[in-house]
This record gives C-alpha cells, structure tokens and sequence, in this order.
C-alpha cells in the first residue's frame, strides 16, 4: 500500500476521533441553548386548539318543523342526561330519594319568613338553602328556584336576597339555595377543578350540579302551595349557567332568566374570558349540544336572556347573545310563541351584575307570563335593602362529614371494581395486550396520526448536527422538535419534560455522549406548545369537543416514533422526565408497541395519587382523562409495555 494512503486513513481515523470527542466535549449549558431556539412561535399553539375545538363543535340543525325539532329536542336532552350529567355513579345518584330536612324559622320582614332546610343533592352531600315564604298562602302560587354565581358570599349576597326578598313580598315561594365552592360550602374540597376527580374515577363531575338544582325544584314542587305550571329559574353569572342547564334540561322549569352565564362553546374559543370552569365545559358535552342547541331547548317556555353591555368579567352582550337569539328564535316561531322570548341588555352599570335595572327585568318577565299582565302585579323594586341578613343570620347547620367532591372521589377509588386481571396463561397474555389496548385507546380518545417533517433550521456544532424540525402531526398540530445527532449515531432517543425541551439538556448530554441520536420535542400543552392563554381551561374545552388532552399528546408522540422508526429503520427509545410528561408517555408506549421500544421515565407518579394528593384540573389538566383510573393505573399500563423494557431513570 501506498504510504500516503496509509496516511490518508490515519488522518481520518483521527478525524473521526475528533468528531466523537466533540460530541462527547458537548456541554450540556450549549445544548440547553440548542435546544431553546424558537421553532412555531408563541401564538402557532393557541391558534391551532382554538381551530380545533372550534371546527368541532356541532352546528344548529336545520329545522323545518316543529315535529321534526320536537323529535330532535327530545333526542338532546335525553343524550345530555344520558351521557354526560348521570356516567358512572351519577347514574344511581339520579334515583336516590329528595331527603330534605326542615330547620328553624327565622323573622324575614312584612309579609314573609325564611325558613331554613337542608336537602341531599346525592347521598352524603347536603346543600344548605333557605325558603322565602309568604305568611299569607292561599291557592297554588309562583315558585321561584334562586342560584348564585362565583360569590364567596353565596346564598347571603345581598343583592340575591334582595331578589328573593322582591318574590317572597309578591306572594311567590322563593328557594335560595347555596352553590358548592360558594357560601357556606366554599373549601378546597368543593372547589370547581376538583370536580374533575369524579371524572377520573369514571364519574361525571358534573352531576353534583346538576342534582343539587334537580333537587332543589322537588324541594319546592313540593310545597303544598306550589304550582308547577310556574316554576322560574334566574341566577348571575355561574347561576346564569345553572339557570340554562337546569331549565334546558328539566322540562319542569316554566320560565328562565339565565344572567350573564354562557356563550356558545365556539365564541368561547375565540372570546378567552367566556371559557368556563369545568361544569360549565363538561366531557363530550359538545358531541351531542352546544350552548346554542341548550337555548333553542328552552322553547316554548318563557326564557328572558339577560346580557350586560361593558361586562367586566364574561359573556359581553355585543357577541355573546346574538349567536343565543340566532338560534333560538326559528325555534320559538315553529311553536308560534315568538313572545316568549326576550333579551334583556344593561348599559347601568353594564357590568357583571344582577342589580336592580335586571332585577327589574325579571319581575317584567314573571309578571307577563306567570301573572298575564296584571297591572297588580309591581314590576318596580321594592325597597328591602335594611332586611337583608348577615351571613351569621343565614347559616344553615350542615353535617360534619358533608360530602365534597374529594370525598366522593375518594369513595369511588375505594369501591370501584377490580381491573380487569392478567391471563394466567401466558399464551393468553397477547390477546389480554391486544383488548386492553383497545380499551385504552377508546378512553384516551387515541389517533394514528401521520407525522410530516418540516426542518426549519439545520447546521452543525461542535461536529454534532442540530436540526430544528416543525412536525405536522396530522392536520391539526405542529410539535416543534430539536434532533441532535452525533457521526455514526446507531440508535434514537425522544425525550420529553414537563418543563419543555430546553429541560432536557442533561439526559440529550448523556445519550450524546454514549453515541445516541437524541429527538427533544414539546408535545401539545409543553414548552412551545404551552397555549399562551387560558391554557388549562382550553383542555377543559378540548375535553368538551370529545377529544381528551392525554389522548393528543399520546397520539403525538407516537406519530413521532413511527416517523423515526420509519426514517432511519431503528426503533427510538422514549425517556420523559416529570409526571404528566411520563403520563402522556407511558400511554404513548403501551399504545405503540412497534416503533417506541423501551421507556425510561423520571417522576412518573400512580393515577390514584392525583385522588389521595387531592389534585386540581387546572394543576394538571391531562391527567383527568374521563373514566381513565377506572381501568387503568400503573400496572396496568406496565404490562402493555412488555416484553419491552421500562426503568426508572436516575
């Protein structure tokens, strides 16, 4: 051989000693900065989930006949009762007996007394109330079921009971019940996000809600004095969302005037104050109604739509009724009762309020449709303001262990029902794979996405080559990812954190340095995929529009995987580092089994644990999958994994 060429292969021998030695000289401070280089952008995430929920979200049937809408109204409710207010548990909640329990009477003023009472929504959960009633009852009369809204002061707001006081003093029964996470039920464990513990347990959330308004009509239609021909609904703000759901739904309600409660779920998408807390978005409600469907169900009873014109808070009249009264109307004119429905919109104060120019309103309403007009009837306020009470006055004594949702959820962890066992045949074990598989996918609302890549930016470092990659996933998301690949690179490592990509600057360190190619991406809702707004309340819609936040993030890492798989015919093995990171990721691997092979994790935690440490939605928003833990925990998913491997990563 020639000595030249003998040099020849010494250089590049040395060269190629070089290169590894600088992947290995890699510190990980560079690759931090590597790693943080913007891809989509701050707004490219938020503008992709409010297409996505927004597109999603069911239109206004057209009508054209009443029998033809009847048919369809009576479809809706049954759905919405059927498949979101009573699942799970909820369902034998909906038959329990209306346990009410009379307390003391209390002076009120002239022409009225409050009489105090407590009521089970659900067995173990007692809401307190207090009933306004007339001294003088002669005959059936008007019923009035009063909620409350996002008030500390709940039940005892003075200007809820001045409405309640303003109905008592015209001779109609008026309920003032308590709200949970309001009032005398405020607490960490009656708090709105904690609902979503039900739904991980498999039971709605929402239920409790909803059973407690249920609850509080039979309360009243069982006054002796009750006519159930007249039975009104009016509440503000989250009331206003009681008001609409309750008298959607539950054909007994006569006459509703929801204030300032709700828009349609697609102004919600695009108005950020309107997303709700999570009963007001429950699980698959947007599969079957949107909030435009719920105002149409109102018809023919009376529904008087209060808006306020500068609201400080939500639901702004100038978007948030016109797309109401769109739907509303054709449906009214098919019973020919256009009349029945009205808006009402507040310029003073024209902020979040249920003050005395709506209260006004409303007596309007009650006078024209449940007293025909009579002039008798005083639409102006009656001066009460020196008998309202103080929050002492109005207590209402509840029992010690009162539930709460945590309490609830506590108990569904406790008596739900074994998960479906291992085979004992080991032959068996891949068909067992195969069904569970199945099932999770189906919870998780899992998608065989197709992954295309885009590489925004490439170049090279330190002999290292950096590619800065936008993957379509799909046509709904882009997951922005950084590859980082050393010469002659064997294998490939996806690495995701709780923290974004830019976190994953040691293990990325490491793998170089032991000769491995590594993919750093921020799925749906991390790093530059975080939503840069509302974030937890858009997974809240996610979940609304049928699709499940876990599933999204699952689903896109496993596009990833068969991308790589597919690209450099190696199989990657997926390393997360937190515990929804690894959540998403564990799910990813047991759904994958082909093009993800072992999983190494940090801070992956038990589902049970988010009961027992008494999480919230808005901590951990994909963690709350509907109906999840009911089949599936760690153990569960583990042995999805195999034969693959998965180890802690130290």
């Amino acid at each position: 051989m020639h000595p030249s060429w003998t040099l020849v292969k010494s250089f590049a021998a040395l060269l190629l000693l070089c290169n590894c030695a600088a992947a290995l000289a890699l510190d990980e401070a560079t690759i931090e900065q590597l790693l943080k280089r913007e891809i989509i952008g701050p707004r490219s995430a938020m503008e992709e989930v409010q297409t996505f929920t927004e597109n999603r979200v069911p239109p206004m049937p057209e009508i054209t006949s009443l029998e033809q809408w009847q048919r369809e109204a009576e479809r809706i409710r049954q759905r919405v009762l059927d498949e979101i207010v009573y699942r799970g548990q909820a369902a034998k909640w909906r038959d329990a007996e209306t346990k009410v329990q009379w307390l003391d009477t209390i002076e009120g003023g002239p022409g009225y007394r409050i009489r105090k009472l407590r009521y089970e929504a659900l067995p173990g959960l007692w809401i307190p109330a207090l009933l306004y009633e007339p001294t003088e009852l002669n005959g059936k009369v008007s019923v009035v079921l009063n909620v409350n809204g996002h008030d500390g002061n709940g039940k005892a707001a003075a200007y809820k009971q001045i409405r309640c006081i303003n109905q008592a003093k015209r001779g109609m029964l008026s309920l003032n019940v308590e709200w949970l996470g309001m009032g005398q039920l405020r607490g960490t464990d009656y708090a709105h996000y904690r609902m979503n513990q039900l739904d991980l347990c498999g039971t709605s959330g929402l239920a409790p809600y909803y059973l407690s308004m249920k609850r509080g009509i039979d309360v009243l239609l069982s006054h002796e004095h009750a006519d159930p021909q007249r039975v009104a609904v009016a509440g503000l703000s989250g009331g206003g969302w009681q008001t609409i759901f309750i008298s959607s739904l539950d054909t007994r309600v006569t006459l509703s005037n929801p204030v300032a409660g709700y828009s349609s779920f697609r102004t919600r998408a695009r108005h950020l104050k309107d997303l709700g807390d999570s009963e007001q978005t429950p699980n698959d409600l947007a599969t079957i109604a949107d909030y435009t469907h719920l105002t149409a169900l109102l018809a023919p009873r009376a529904a008087l739509l209060t808006y306020n014109s500068m609201d400080n808070c939500c639901f702004e009249s100038g978007y948030a009724l016109p797309p109401l009264m769109e739907a509303a109307q054709p449906v009214y004119e098919l019973f020919e009762r256009p009349d029945r429905l009205r808006s009402h919109v507040n310029h003073d104060p024209g902020t979040h309020n249920f003050d005395r120019e709506n209260r006004e309103a409303l007596y309007r309403m009650i006078r024209d449709h449940f007293y025909e007009g009579s002039e008798q009837f005083v639409a102006s306020e009656i001066a009460c303001e020196d008998e309202v009470k103080t929050k002492e006055q109005l207590d209402v004594p509840l029992p010690e262990n009162n539930a709460s949702f945590h309490s609830l959820a506590l108990d569904l962890l406790k008596t739900s029902p074994p998960r479906s066992p291992l085979p004992d045949n080991p032959f068996a074990f891949k068909g067992w794979q195969k069904s569970q598989r199945r099932k999770l996918s189906e919870l998780v609302r899992y998608h065989d996405y197709e992954c295309s890549a885009v590489e925004h930016a490439a170049g090279e470092h330190d002999g290292v080559r950096v590619g800065h990659w936008r993957l379509r996933i799909g046509d709904s998301w882009t997951v922005p990812a950084v590859e980082l690949s050393p010469p002659d690179a064997k294998s490939t490592a996806i690495l995701v954190s709780d923290r974004g990509r830019s976190a994953t600057a040691a293990t990325a360190a490491k793998l170089l340095a032991g000769g491995q190619r590594v993919l750093a991406v921020d799925p749906f809702y991390f790093g530059e995929s975080k939503i840069a707004e509302k974030d937890f309340l858009f997974a809240l819609l996610v979940a609304a529009v049928g699709e499940r936040p876990l599933g999204i993030q699952a689903s896109q890492l496993a596009a990833i995987s068969r991308w790589l798989h597919k690209r450099d015919g190696t199989v990657p093995i997926l390393h997360s580092d937190g515990p929804r990171s690894s959540t998403f990721a564990i799910v990813a691997t047991a759904l994958e089994p082909v093009s993800i092979g072992d999983f190494h994790w940090q801070g992956l935690a038990p589902l049970s644990d988010i009961i027992s440490q008494n999480r919230a939605v808005n901590e951990m928003p994909e963690m709350f999958c509907f109906g999840l833990l009911e089949h599936f925990d760690l153990p569960e998913l583990s042995n999805l994994i195999a034969p693959r491997g998965m180890r802690f990563k130290d």
